[in-house]
C-alpha cells in the first residue's frame, strides 16, 4: 500500500523544485494547486458555483475567470476567502482521492502537494507524513516576484494569511530547507527518497 507524503510550506519556499525532485526519482506526485487550477479554468466545474456565490464581476468577458479580480477580491475581505474555499475545496479534496486511486498500489510512496496543509488540517487525512519545506522569507519573496511579478506588498500579504513556520513545524514529521544550495537540496531529497523506501506498511 502506498504511502503518501504531503509536501508543504509558504508561497515561495520551493515546494514545486522540491517536488519536482521527487518526481524526477520516479515518485509520482498529485499537486493541489493544479487541481484547484483545472476547476477554475475555462469550462471548469468551479466556475457556475464561483458565479453564483461570489458575483460575476470575477469574470472576464469571455466568461473565464479574472484572476487579478479574484485575488484582490479575496485579500479584501476575508469572508470572501472563506466563501471561495467552501466552494473550491471540497473539488480539490474529491480531485486528490481521484488522483491517487490513479497511482499504482505498488508504488512505496507518493508525494501530494498541498500548499494550505497547516491551515485547513482536514487535508491532513490525506496524507501519512508531512513534509515541510521552509526558506528564507526574503529569500521566498525574491522568487515570488521572479515568478509571478507580485509587488513585495501583495507578497507579504498573502505570507500574513498563511500559517508561519511555527504552525508548520508542528504538524511536520520531516523538513527541507531551501536555501538555494541546489546541491544540499539534492542530497535532503535524496536521503528522505531512501527513508521513505524503507518505511514499513506497518507505519500507516
Amino acid at each position: 500500500m502506498t504511502i503518501w507524503v504531503g509536501l508543504s510550506g509558504g508561497i515561495g519556499s520551493g515546494k514545486t523544485t522540491v517536488a519536482s525532485c521527487f518526481a524526477s526519482l520516479g515518485i509520482p506526485v498529485i499537486n493541489a494547486d493544479e487541481i484547484a487550477h483545472q476547476l477554475t479554468a475555462p469550462h471548469g466545474l468551479a466556475l457556475p458555483e464561483i458565479k453564483k456565490q461570489c458575483g460575476s464581476q470575477l469574470f472576464l468577458a469571455d466568461g473565464s475567470l479574472d484572476r487579478n479580480q479574484l485575488r484582490n477580491w479575496v485579500f479584501a475581505d476575508s469572508t470572501h476567502r472563506q466563501r471561495l474555499e467552501n466552494i473550491l475545496h471540497p473539488l480539490i479534496w474529491q480531485g486528490l482521492q481521484h488522483a491517487k486511486q490513479q497511482i499504482s498500489p505498488d508504488k512505496q510512496y507518493g508525494i501530494i502537494e498541498i500548499p494550505l496543509l497547516a491551515e485547513k488540517p482536514e487535508f491532513q487525512k490525506l496524507v501519512q507524513r508531512i513534509l515541510i519545506i521552509e526558506a528564507p522569507v526574503n529569500l521566498c519573496i525574491q522568487r515570488v516576484q521572479l515568478r509571478s511579478g507580485l509587488d513585495e506588498s501583495t507578497i507579504r500579504a498573502i505570507m500574513a494569511q498563511q500559517a508561519d513556520s511555527k504552525s508548520r513545524k508542528v504538524i511536520a514529521d520531516d523538513t527541507i530547507t531551501n536555501d538555494g544550495n541546489w546541491p544540499q537540496l539534492e542530497q535532503e531529497v535524496l536521503k528522505l527518497h531512501h527513508f521513505y523506501q524503507a518505511l514499513p506498511p506497518s507505519t500507516l
